[in-house]
């Protein structure tokens, strides 16, 4: 369901891809390369899901495309590139050779975890665990066949909870400079805000900065809302406060509730009346009757 969903939303074929067993960042690459690999020898993108920016793929592929590259990579810079695996590139962006935590500088551009390949690359890899970042990028390069393109705006790896807020603020950042239309506006925001169809907000309320509401939630009156994203179908009732939070799915928080520092809710949990939760990480499927009064996981 939820794959027609987006097939319709997007205009795109969605296919999975399934793995019996862990294959690395390349692996699935030649599991799935019947897909990939049509014959036109066109290339193709590859995304890690766990980061966020602009996506310059148009740029991206023209870039791969005149530089007749098996390979092109998306880096982005950064302040201490001691803490990541440095990309060393040349001025017209072929890469050199790869340096993991360099104790002197190299460079200051990492991996960004998008790419554009060549069908060509898949006869570099195994039906096995492979990884592509430290056994097929390498050889690339030694073939002077790899090349790299510098992400223009922001860039976030957004795997843990609270990167994927961090993530949130630059993204609504983003969309303020690009798209300010979509962001909501009103007495009762504050700063960014993202609202979905169907929302339905009550008197008194305060929203924002930096907050995303899906789709079909409910907001109550006098609700206080702060650097936190609510997925579809929540309701948040009367004089409630959420920061700094992430609530899943259909999920609802009771009456005169504060859910901050942290908090990650699962989808269908449902707080009482009165709940104070204080960096708690709650499974799906939850009823929630006392306080998280210090940072724990309910399973």
């Amino acid at each position: 369901q939820f794959i027609a969903e987006w097939q319709d939303k997007v205009g795109v074929k969605i296919v999975c891809s399934k793995e019996e067993e862990p294959m690395g960042t390349a692996g699935p690459l030649a599991l799935a390369r019947d897909l990939l690999d049509d014959g036109s020898g066109d290339p193709f993108f590859v995304l890690n899901s766990d980061v966020i920016c602009e996506y310059p793929l148009t740029e991206m592929l023209e870039f791969h495309k005149a530089n007749k590259a098996e390979g092109t990579l998306l880096v982005t810079k950064v302040e201490d590139p001691s803490k990541y695996g440095v990309v060393v590139m040349d001025s017209q962006g072929l890469v050199d050779r790869f340096v993991e935590k360099p104790k002197t500088f190299v460079g200051d551009k990492i991996n960004a975890g998008i790419y554009v390949l060549s069908p060509c690359v898949l006869d570099r890899i195994e039906l096995k665990p492979t990884s592509i970042e430290k056994e097929v990028f390498p050889k690339i390069a030694d073939a002077k066949k790899l090349y790299a393109i510098t992400l223009p705006g922001y860039w976030m790896d957004v795997g843990q909870p609270k990167d994927y807020l961090t993530g949130l603020t630059l993204h609504l950042s983003s969309v303020r400079n690009h798209n300010p239309s979509q962001l909501a506006s009103g007495s009762h925001i504050q700063g960014n805000v993202l609202i979905a169809p169907n929302v339905q907000i009550g008197e008194g309320c305060l929203i924002g900065p930096d907050v995303s509401i899906g789709a079909d939630c409910v907001i109550g009156n006098g609700v206080r809302l702060r650097n936190c994203v609510l997925m579809a179908g929540n309701k948040v009732k009367d004089y409630s406060q959420v920061l700094n939070s992430i609530v899943g799915w259909y999920s609802s928080i009771g009456k005169w509730s504060r859910v901050e520092n942290g908090s990650v809710i699962g989808e269908d949990v449902h707080f009482k009346d009165e709940i104070y939760v204080n960096g708690g990480i709650v499974l799906p499927h939850k009823e929630i009757k006392e306080n998280i009064a210090a940072p724990q996981i309910i399973m």
